[in-house]
């Protein structure tokens, strides 16, 4: 994102007359509504003065971002404002505030929000810019430094793909007879994927902690990583086929069979960012299990080999691969649903667009389960446990879905179990078969699979699963809502500790898995679990922030940097951020 597009030269403020916070917040806010940007004074500016109260935007360095999400704004901007003699702001550092960013968002608009934030922090960790911005004199000048530090970030970031494409380059020019010869004198060349579940911070981490290591050992390294934002460096045939060997540091399911034939070592992603020296060097000594794909000779030998060790491990990432195909109709239906929540206030509940919407993220929070279920089962039995997973967890959303008269369905716990099943079933059900011609092979993937999955599937959850499943889910949720406020609060930090205590890893993922799950079995309407483990996600990043903020001197200035940026990250429940500084 260019900040440059919410910077508008005429919201901009180069001497603030303002000596303390509330009147330089009443000047910023005044200036917004000149430019006609809020529609309502009064009514941003409770909205900023009601987050200052929760705790100051004055993040340290001389520098403020007092921010608000409201009706009145009619488009998204950021007010930058300069004080020359400098504003007790309460900021973290106690040192007075010069440089000043209001942020403005339309209700709703969460990207843009979370964005600019994004934007701005990552370019104020340089020094210079912050320097310079105090030094600035006309809107054009903040302009032109916002474009000058964001054309470097940029320059930065396609540093590494000239790096990528120059040795495409080097290897289609390198066709000659010693070839060969020369390959044997060069520096040793392995490939790596990384994938996490969100596929916000931890695969990204891996892809640097690996490239760094391998350049400290005189290794070239390609890294492939499988992110929020799809693939990333991709692997091609002639990457792998002259690779030394392969390292898969992943939590969830990746493209395996493109391997087929080579030495590769499959661990955690959090291996990847801890321990990438030892991943790397064993490697290097052939220590990796030859990879078969599914379909060849010793394809079932393979699965072992390449399931990552212990039986958990298997299980936490056909868990994970779920959960990460659930999350973004978690994200999406429960944005939509906060939406409709407030236009039922504006509108009432009779409202066409409180209907709409509300019906809208109810119906996404529908497919929680089911979905969930589905790609734990594709984990574990590929394409075929796709569908019969489907039904399973569609079937323990419903209380009428099984032999035993129940008043609630299995939910999410019947959902959980009915993708292993369903996988497990698949599994089964291939070796069963497996002796069938192959001329029949076309028959089994479209005939066999589907039908004779979804009846043994459907068998499972009618006579088995639901039945079992509806009276424990029946007997949590009796003993949620009969909790006392004390044992309440003991789970709730519990929860919270959970998500804390290795920031990312299992059991940060199982914390949220069970909030997730009670908040579904509730109906949608119990959020008190969501609400704790949000909470203690967010606590990590925002610790090291304030920490490197206070005490300085225990911080390089690359981990001071990179604590201004855990600023941003802590406020949008992205724990990952402080996993640089426990590594």
């Amino acid at each position: 994102m260019d900040i440059r597009d919410l910077l508008l030269k005429n919201v901009m403020i180069m001497d603030l007359k303002g000596t303390s916070k509330e009147a330089v917040i009443d000047e910023m806010v005044a200036k917004y509504h000149e430019e006609g940007i809020v529609t309502d004074e009064n009514e941003y500016r409770q909205d900023i003065l009601k987050r200052e109260a929760e705790s100051t935007t004055g993040i340290g360095e001389g520098i403020a971002m007092p921010h608000a999400k409201d009706s009145a704004v009619t488009r998204a901007t950021v007010l930058f404002a300069k004080s020359d003699q400098g504003v007790d702001f309460n900021a973290l550092d106690g040192q007075p505030v010069h440089l000043f960013f209001m942020i403005a968002a339309p209700e709703g608009a969460n990207n843009e929000h979370l964005a600019a934030l994004a934007a701005l922090s990552s370019l104020l960790i340089n020094p210079k810019l912050v320097a310079d911005l105090k030094q600035a004199k006309t809107p054009d000048d903040v302009l032109a430094l916002f474009g000058k530090a964001q054309a470097e970030k940029e320059a930065k970031d396609k540093a590494e793909e000239a790096k990528e494409k120059a040795q495409e380059e080097q290897e289609k020019a390198d066709k000659q007879a010693e070839f060969k010869a020369e390959k044997r004198q060069e520096r040793p060349f392995i490939v790596a994927v990384t994938a996490c579940p969100t596929g916000i911070a931890h695969t990204y981490m891996a892809e640097a902690a690996l490239k760094e290591t391998a350049e400290k050992l005189g290794v070239d390294i390609k890294v492939e990583t499988n992110g929020s934002e799809g693939i990333k460096h991709k692997l091609t045939d002639s990457d792998i086929n002259r690779a030394a060997g392969v390292i898969v540091a992943a939590d969830k399911k990746v493209a395996m069979d493109r391997f087929n034939g080579k030495k590769l070592l499959n661990r955690p992603v959090i291996d990847g960012i801890k321990k990438p020296e030892e991943l790397i060097e064993e490697t290097l000594q052939g220590k990796g299990q030859v990879f078969h794909a599914a379909g060849t000779d010793n394809s079932d030998a393979a699965s072992e080999e390449a399931s990552g060790g212990t039986l958990w491990n298997r299980i936490y990432k056909d868990l994970m691969n779920g959960v990460s195909n659930m999350l973004p109709f978690v994200v999406g239906g429960g944005i939509i649903m906060a939406i409709s929540f407030i236009l039922e206030q504006w509108l009432g509940k009779t409202s066409m667009w409180f209907t709409f919407t509300n019906n809208l993220g109810t119906f996404a929070f529908s497919f929680l389960v089911p979905v969930l279920a589905a790609y734990i089962a594709e984990s574990i039995g590929d394409r075929p446990a796709l569908m019969p997973g489907f039904v399973g967890g569609y079937m323990a959303t419903v209380a009428t879905a099984s032999v035993v008269k129940a008043q609630n369905p299995a939910g999410f716990l019947g959902g959980l179990v009915a993708g292993f099943a369903a996988g497990w079933m698949i599994v089964g059900l291939k070796k069963l078969l497996s002796k069938m011609p192959h001329s029949l092979d076309g028959m089994r993937t479209i005939l066999l699979y589907p039908v004779i999955g979804l009846a043994i599937m459907g068998l499972l959850m009618f006579f088995i699963i639901n039945p079992i499943f509806a009276a424990i889910n029946g007997a949590l949720i009796s003993f949620l809502e009969g909790m006392g406020t004390g044992n309440a609060i003991l789970i709730g930090v519990i929860l919270a500790a959970m998500m804390s205590i290795d920031m990312g890893g299992p059991f940060n993922k199982a914390a949220y898995t069970f909030a997730i799950g009670v908040y579904q079995a509730s109906g949608f309407k119990d959020g008190r679990w969501m609400a704790a483990v949000m909470i203690g996600g967010m606590i990590p990043p925002l610790a090291i922030a304030v920490a490197s903020t206070f005490f300085p001197k225990k911080f390089t200035l690359q981990e001071r940097n990179a604590g201004l940026s855990n600023y941003a990250l802590g406020l949008t429940f992205i724990t990952e951020g402080a996993i640089p500084f426990a590594a």
